[in-house]
């Protein structure tokens, strides 16, 4: 990507100023007013229901008279989403970011929300990211940044500030990364851009994550489209979710560069997955619960003393690429030769894209679900999970 040389802030703003004081002219070139909008009055306005969630808590929404909503993001903030030709109301408190619709040029820095816009296709309302093409697994969005539909902009912490102003955008959708960059926060705030700081890898429940893309559908125009799939969802996982858990157990892990096992702990939303599949997550109490990390690196000994007599091994190749063989497996630690579910041939792994495909919770579950149930050994095709050979 070209790179535009970095401006202070101070030109920044005034270039924005520019750009918004440039409106559409009529035929004889002077400047057509835009047709004035009714304004209410903020203190006069009171919601008429709630967006009615299954198993989100990291969000709220209030909708108001005139299709106004109030978004409620637990530790991030207040948003009043206003439709298209609707005047923002009069004495808005201070705190509240005000949404303008439509939004159609989105600056997505938070990389895990760009699969629930790929699924309600609304992908070309995103126009900027700060992930890399090549380290993109949605081929939608490769295919987007090769055309030029979509640009990369910088590092979520170093943005090309300039960038963003020059190609438009009217919201910038940040993960709780963004609190580790606070002047970025600050800078992008100061240019008048509205920052909305998602928290859906923060839901207790695996199903509440996926239950963001209502609030992305509502963001877009598109609720619609979203309530009737994560309500396909719901009725398609209705089957297994019904089901006690087995006794079947599970151990999901892979080997860093150093040679720890790095598992995820009892309370992450994978352990959870297995839980909700059917199965039972072989690590109910690990060390370091008192901190925020959703993992925990152990050594190999350690791992074997509890996942030895597992009866089925998924291997995470997100982080260092995908296996084929049970023998790659067994190259990265000679103890998982001994291993119950090696010796049974009963290890799966994940491809490569699992965790950017944040909608694919209900096919995660599903496999597993095939998995410790024994479906996928009588030839059950799976969807995310394969298995090593």
């Amino acid at each position: 990507m070209k790179r535009y040389p970095s401006l202070p802030i101070a030109m920044v703003l005034l270039l924005l100023l520019l750009t918004a004081a440039c409106g559409g002219g009529g035929d004889d070139g002077t400047e057509t007013p835009p047709q004035a909008a009714e304004t209410v009055a903020w203190d006069t306005m009171e919601p008429n229901h709630h967006m009615e969630l299954r198993y989100a808590q990291q969000f709220d929404v209030a909708f108001y008279p005139g299709d106004y909503a109030l978004i409620t993001i637990e530790d991030s903030g207040r948003y009043l989403l206003v439709p298209e030709g609707k005047a923002v109301p009069g004495g808005l408190e201070e705190d509240i970011v005000v949404l303008q619709q439509p939004l159609g040029r989105i600056y997505l820095a938070a990389s895990s929300a760009m699969d629930f816009f790929r699924q309600i296709n609304a992908l070309h309302q995103v126009c900027m990211t700060s992930t890399e093409r090549d380290n993109w697994r949605l081929p939608e969005v490769v295919a987007a940044l090769d055309k030029g539909d979509m640009l990369y902009v910088g590092k979520y912490s170093e943005p090309d500030y300039e960038r963003i102003v020059t190609e438009g955008c009217d919201l910038v959708v940040e993960s709780t990364m963004i609190h580790h960059s606070p002047k970025t926060l600050e800078q992008l705030t100061a240019l008048g851009l509205p920052v909305m700081v998602e928290r859906s890898s923060y839901e207790p429940h695996p199903l509440g994550r996926m239950e963001w893309v209502r609030l992305y559908g509502l963001l877009t125009g598109r609720s619609q489209e979203a309530d009737n799939w994560f309500d396909q969802e719901l009725e398609r996982l209705s089957a297994v979710l019904e089901q006690e858990s087995g006794e079947q157990t599970v151990a999901f892990f892979y080997i860093t560069a150093n040679g720890a096992v790095n598992v995820r702990k009892p309370g992450d939303y994978v352990a959870k997955m297995i839980q909700l599949a059917g199965g039972r997550y072989v690590f109910s109490d690990l060390p370091g619960e008192e901190n925020a990390l959703s993992t925990v690196n152990m050594q190999m000994e350690a791992f074997y003393a509890e996942a030895w007599d597992a009866d089925y091994l998924i291997y995470n190749s997100a982080i260092d690429g995908e296996l084929e063989t049970i023998d790659q497996l067994v190259e990265k630690d000679e103890l998982l030769a001994d291993f119950k579910a090696v010796q049974a041939g009963k290890v799966w792994c994940t491809g490569k894209s699992m965790f950017q495909q944040t909608t694919a919770v209900g096919d995660i579950i599903l496999d597993i679900h095939n998995i410790v149930s024994g479906h996928a050994e009588k030839g059950a095709e799976l969807n995310v999970l394969y298995r090593l050979t």
